[in-house]
């Protein structure tokens, strides 16, 4: 092995285990590089949102790392708040001097804080040393009345190039806006594109956003529409820079809640955690590439799988948004739907509509197509009531560690073991913390290498309206893959 060969392989490592957004595959071979191991890793970034412009808004932002064995410095995690983009003028948020909103010193307990009002700020964060695995962060927002009332809350998320958002809309009443952060110190440029039932639509204000550093800009989705679009599939993509994005979507009718950005494309897909008590779920799905998708339907119940009478499968065209209303499909049993392809398979992304309660008292929140736990996941802002943590296993049967964080106020941890039987989703209410004061947060441990898939729901009703979020719970990114360098005297003396 030379030592450029050397050189790279050191530098590839040292960037994984920094950044943890990707992971470096390194197969064993004669040319001395060992099979890629997994550490944790040593920096991470999220950004959360501005939460709302209603005057009526009260948000909580929870963070949390979870306790583990790793070792290094003790480190720090910190959100700060950033300036809103109105112009091109160079704006920034976190510069020297500035002040954190929240702070965490400590793995294994979480920290919170509170803004009220349509004046709480877009938050940029970051994390190192041993709050670094797995840091996530959440961010909930009460609005009791006017024009997207309801439960918004999302995971804070990380910084990345390319997202796709299917369920977004443009409708008569409906107010959906894209949320651009740019955590950097150099200006990011994105392309927003936006595909309807008959494919693309024209929007060439959607080119070329320009971001500047540690900033953000809200773009309302029908400004780019030349007319009213009820579904619609997202995509952006970052030309230079890397951003946050997030949909946030309200609906004078029915409430409203942040939409994430969906899986990445792929033939098979899982969204879980569909409310017992649902009273509608629409489906949008889209096929990004050149092939269109046939893909077969299927709803993983308590009991088992079962495919929803007069929706066995759906067709989507390529590059045309294609929905389906399938009512109220888990018929008083909670559930999650499972896209397989019938025949070739083609990568499509998807996302559901979740509606709860009846006319006037109606909320909705969304679920899109998510990755699979991994070898954790986490998520924060749990309450003692109103907490609903939905698991489920596609393929075969598995087993979950699920342990409660100490509260944030007071409490300590405690964990129980679930399993979840094959094709089916078990919907709980997770372990609460004893002694409990304020929220806490849930980390997932699969039991072996099977896939499971989860999500939470968190409902706090108000006014008789049933308001809710939903947010799906992939791998939180505790840990990447680096390449391993084998000392091979003779290959290094040649």
């Amino acid at each position: 092995m030379n030592r450029t060969t050397l050189s790279l392989i050191a530098a590839a490592a040292a960037l994984a285990a920094v950044t943890g957004f990707a992971a470096v595959n390194a197969p064993a071979g004669d040319d001395g590089v060992a099979a890629a191991k997994r550490l944790p890793v040593e920096r991470t970034s999220l950004l959360c949102p501005e939460p709302s412009t209603s005057d009526l808004a009260e948000t909580t932002y929870t963070a949390f790392t979870p306790a583990s064995r790793a070792s290094g410095r003790a480190g720090g995690a910190a959100l700060f708040p950033v300036v809103k983009q109105l112009t091109d003028a160079p704006q920034g948020g976190k510069g020297k001097g500035a002040k954190p909103f929240l702070t965490q010193k400590e793995p294994g307990k979480p920290v919170s804080g509170e803004e009220s009002g349509a004046e709480a700020p877009t938050l940029i964060g970051s994390a190192d040393g041993r709050l670094a695995p797995g840091w996530t962060a959440q961010q909930t927002t009460s609005v009791s009345a006017g024009a997207g009332r309801g439960l918004h809350g999302t995971n804070c998320t990380a910084p990345d190039t390319d997202f796709w958002f299917p369920g977004a809309g443009s409708a008569k009443g409906r107010n959906d806006y894209v949320h651009l952060m740019n955590p950097d110190d150099a200006a990011a440029v994105v392309d927003i594109e936006l595909y309807g039932p008959g494919g693309a639509l024209k929007a060439e204000v959607g080119e070329s956003i320009q971001i500047q550093p540690r900033s953000s800009v809200p773009v309302l989705l029908s400004t780019l529409t030349p007319k009213p679009q009820t579904d619609l599939t997202l995509h952006v993509t970052a030309r230079s820079g890397r951003v946050a994005a997030a949909v946030q979507s309200s609906d004078e009718e029915l409430g409203g809640d942040w939409l994430p950005a969906a899986a990445d494309p792929a033939p098979r897909l899982v969204l879980p955690g569909i409310p017992k008590d649902a009273t509608s779920v629409r489906l949008v799905a889209f096929a990004p590439g050149a092939d269109d998708a046939d893909l077969k339907v299927q709803l993983a119940s308590p009991t088992g799988s079962i495919t929803p009478a007069g929706h066995e499968t759906l067709h989507v065209k390529s590059g045309m948004t294609a929905t389906v209303d399938l009512g109220d499909v888990t018929k008083g049993e909670a559930g999650s739907l499972v896209l397989t392809p019938t025949e070739d398979p083609v990568p499509v992304v998807a996302a559901l509509r979740v509606t709860r309660g009846k006319g006037a008292k109606q909320e909705t929140a969304f679920i899109p197509a998510t990755a699979p736990v991994g070898a954790r996941a986490t998520v924060a802002d749990n309450r003692a009531k109103g907490t609903t943590l939905s698991l489920t296993a596609p393929d075969k049967t598995t087993r979950v560690k699920v342990t409660a964080s100490p509260g944030t106020e007071a409490g300590e941890a405690t964990s129980k073991t679930y399993t979840v039987k094959a094709g089916t989703t078990l919907a709980v209410a997770p372990p609460v913390p004893p002694g409990l004061k304020g929220s806490y947060a849930l980390t997932l441990e699969p039991q072996s290498d099977t896939s499971v898939y989860a999500s939470r729901m968190l409902a706090i009703p108000e006014n008789g309206i049933p308001m809710f979020t939903i947010q799906s719970l992939p791998d939180d990114r505790g840990t990447v893959e680096v390449p391993r360098a084998k000392q091979d005297l003779e290959v290094l003396q040649k």
